[in-house]
């Protein structure tokens, strides 16, 4: 145990001195596995976790979905997804901010990134909001909150990572988050509801549009929805594999940016260099944690960690809380990529032998626990005192107080307890779907 100890305190220190997240993972991991063995193991260990990782074909999908993103995004679709939930929402009481989660929804299944659908969001939603007299703690709050589905919402980059490290099905990872995603734009839309009914002022009513202009909004998404239904609703009716599906989509995003004079010679220069760093982003990132992970299974942390519960005679429901307030708190210190690379090599032995009886199968523990976890990751993001969301708007928004940003997320962490709850108590609503994938 006490070596699991100084590895934790120094990978906490070398991230406290900013050394970037997969180099911190790497070093303590390869130092650490020198020291317990030899230095020529160390050395062969981190070169073959190199070698496979760069020539997974499991990981070709993570490129691809992010070739997709690039490629949707430089074709405006997030204008024009907002300008279609304003078209269905708008006139309504806080209206623009309901439009406003509908649209990250949607940007997030094409996006997968958090901090890029609020970055994103934030230019394009806060100008109306603040144009119709919205307060800017409802503007900012809708934006950050609605940014955190990037995560979540399939083809999400995270999911595909978890599915990499614990040998999951990524394509059932994919389907578990459409339902707890729709859950969580839901019960988002109930925040904003709650909000304006207990302080009207904060969101006026827009204009009404009528029938025609909604159809006329619709016609600038119609691509992008055709695409995502192609590419999730093959992979859930096994026509194809998450990795075929991921280079579909990327093929269809690029004709649909193509089609609408979107792309140019130094735009798709620019969108393929993009889509190169960050992948190799992602994969020094993987490469780092592997190592570390390696590290964390040869002092044998899981299993001190297993005998730790049973010792305790803790239920798996309250080990499972116990996890999921350490991911709360990661969260103000560490992004979402960073924090699921760190923890789940650590954690998801532990909750692969616990024990759930008849509350599900013990073949879907991982899959439900990766919903979950990514669901308190979404939570971390925009919880005081440091959610990267909050910074990354404040710093998008530099005129708009940080206190106000905190206050305006309020509503939308409180519901999204509640949602966390309803996972962890109704397991089905992550597992249903994928329970009827291949039947």
């Amino acid at each position: 145990m006490q070596e699991s100890l100084i590895a934790i305190v120094a990978l906490l220190a070398l991230v406290a001195m900013r050394v970037p997240i997969a180099f911190a993972m790497g070093l303590v991991g390869f130092v650490g596995f020198g020291l317990m063995t030899d230095w020529s193991p160390a050395l062969a260990m981190v070169t073959t976790v190199t070698y496979e990782t760069g020539l997974s074909y499991g990981l070709s999908v993570v490129p691809m979905f992010v070739l997709m993103g690039n490629f949707v995004s430089r074709a405006g679709l997030s204008d024009e997804l907002y300008a279609a939930s304003n078209a269905f929402l708008g006139h309504r009481r806080g209206g623009l901010a309901m439009a406003t989660i509908v649209a990250c929804g949607g940007f997030s299944a094409v996006c997968g990134s958090s901090l890029a659908t609020a970055a994103t969001m934030s230019k394009v939603a806060m100008p109306p909001m603040r144009r119709y007299g919205y307060a800017d703690s409802l503007a900012t709050g809708a934006i950050a909150a609605g940014g955190t589905l990037g995560i979540l919402i399939p083809p999400s980059v995270i999911l595909v990572i978890y599915g990499i490290m614990t040998e999951q099905d990524i394509g059932k990872l994919f389907i578990a988050g459409i339902l707890p995603g729709l859950l969580g734009i839901g019960l988002y839309l109930v925040a904003v509801f709650a909000t304006v009914r207990l302080y009207p002022k904060t969101g006026p009513r827009g204009e009404r549009s009528d029938w025609h202009q909604r159809l006329v909004a619709l016609r600038g998404v119609w691509g992008v929805l055709l695409l995502f239904i192609v590419v999730i609703g093959g992979i859930y009716g096994g026509v194809f594999t998450p990795t075929e599906a991921a280079g579909i989509g990327a093929f269809g995003a690029f004709l649909f940016a193509l089609l609408r004079k979107r792309l140019s010679l130094s735009s798709l220069v620019d969108i393929l260099i993009d889509s190169v760093r960050t992948t190799a982003m992602i994969f020094t990132i993987l490469i780092g944690a592997l190592v570390f992970s390696n590290y964390i299974n040869i002092i044998g942390m899981p299993s001190i960690l297993s005998e730790w519960v049973l010792s305790h005679n803790l239920s798996p429901m309250m080990v499972v809380l116990l996890i999921l307030m350490i991911y709360v708190l990661l969260g103000c210190v560490l992004e979402s990529l960073s924090m699921i690379l760190l923890t789940v090599p650590v954690f998801y032995p532990l909750v692969l032998g616990l024990d759930f009886g008849d509350i599900m199968p013990a073949d879907q523990v991982l899959i439900w626990f990766g919903i979950v976890i990514v669901v308190v990751t979404e939570i971390s993001l925009i919880t005081p005192p440091v959610g990267l969301n909050v910074f990354v708007l404040k710093g998008v928004l530099g005129d708009v107080r940080l206190g106000t940003i905190f206050k305006g997320v309020t509503p939308f962490w409180i519901v999204d307890i509640i949602r966390l709850l309803l996972l962890l108590f109704i397991p089905s609503i992550a597992l249903y779907l994928p329970s009827l994938m291949g039947s």
